[in-house]
């Protein structure tokens, strides 16, 4: 299985390191900056050296050379900076997407397409319809990665293994991602047992501006980010028909129709296999419906970048 990740900077260069621990052997890293890919390819053989791990890892500039990849994942572009919020790096990363999406089009238009770049539901939406692919194809990481922080800051507040919580958070992968206490589970008893409301609330808070914490201290999340691609990239390529929070383009799931945004779906070799809708209430609902307009209002901003195609 052919795998490429387009972009190398902390979260492309880190899930290579990943995927080459899960057993995945033919990697290409493409970054245009000049000796960017190529550099870090390196020093990841060298890794492989010292891991003993028998992997190719190929770094280019040459988006080409992504050719008959099977799944591709696309980490380039630009980093949320302190104080700026996901919508702000819509213009850029839309030109920088479009690019990319381009040449995978002429190149490797089967690929099964992760797309990790922010805002990760607007650019979903926009490499669907740059490509043209069949929607479970082409779906974003987010909030994959949203759900594993609420489950982080349950474990802290119960003070109780991971392995013990399913959590679930569903929609916009920014400031309007619903949390959902009602669906998560800690060894089968719901959240809302083990919580009184006053704290859920406060996890659910604290969950929606992690990102923000942590880009505020450090820069840019990857550490959580390349694992989360490793799982879904794992469970397409050996078909787990598992499921886990994407962002899928719905088409009447959930009263919602064209516009990408996150919901559980079960992966499998084909890519999405499955949305599953959750049984949720009226306020959930109405939340979930807000979260969706929040992208749906910016889907005109993006629209321009599909003309001509």
């Amino acid at each position: 299985m052919k795998i490429s990740i387009i972009g190398a900077g902390n979260i492309g260069g880190l899930t290579v390191l990943r995927l080459a621990e899960a057993g995945f052997s033919d990697i290409v890293l493409v970054d245009i900056a000049k000796g960017k890919a190529e550099g870090k390819a390196l020093d990841l053989e060298d890794a492989g050296a010292i891991l003993k791990y028998n992997y190719c890892i190929q770094g280019t500039e040459d988006i080409a050379k992504v050719k008959d990849s099977d799944i591709i994942i696309i980490t380039a572009g630009l980093t949320r900076k302190p104080g700026m919020n996901r919508e702000d790096l819509l213009n850029k990363n839309a030109r920088i997407l479009k690019e990319v999406c381009l040449g995978i089009k002429k190149v490797s238009p089967d690929a099964v397409v992760i797309i990790v770049t922010n805002p990760i539901d607007l650019m979903t939406y926009l490499a669907l319809k740059i490509m043209g692919s069949k929607p479970y194809k082409v779906f974003g990481m987010g909030i994959s990665l949203d759900a594993a922080r609420f489950t982080n800051l349950i474990s802290k507040e119960l003070n109780i293994p991971y392995t013990d919580i399913e959590a679930y958070v569903i929609g916009n992968h920014g400031e309007g991602m619903l949390p959902l206490p009602r669906f998560t589970t800690i060894k089968g008893m719901k959240l809302d047992e083990r919580l009184e409301d006053k704290k859920i609330q406060a996890l659910m808070k604290k969950t929606l501006e992690r990102g923000h914490e942590i880009v505020s201290l450090s820069g840019s999340a990857y550490f959580a980010p390349a694992q989360a691609i490793t799982v879904m990239v794992k469970a397409i390529a050996k078909d787990e028909k598992r499921i886990l929070g994407v962002s899928a383009y719905l088409n009447g799931e959930y009263n919602t129709k064209d516009i990408c945004i996150g919901v559980p779906c079960r992966l499998g070799k084909e890519g999405i296999e499955q949305i599953i809708e959750l049984d949720l209430n009226k306020e959930e609902e109405s939340a979930f419906l807000r979260s969706a307009e929040s992208i749906r209002k910016h889907l005109k901003l993006i629209r321009p970048f599909c003309h001509g195609l």
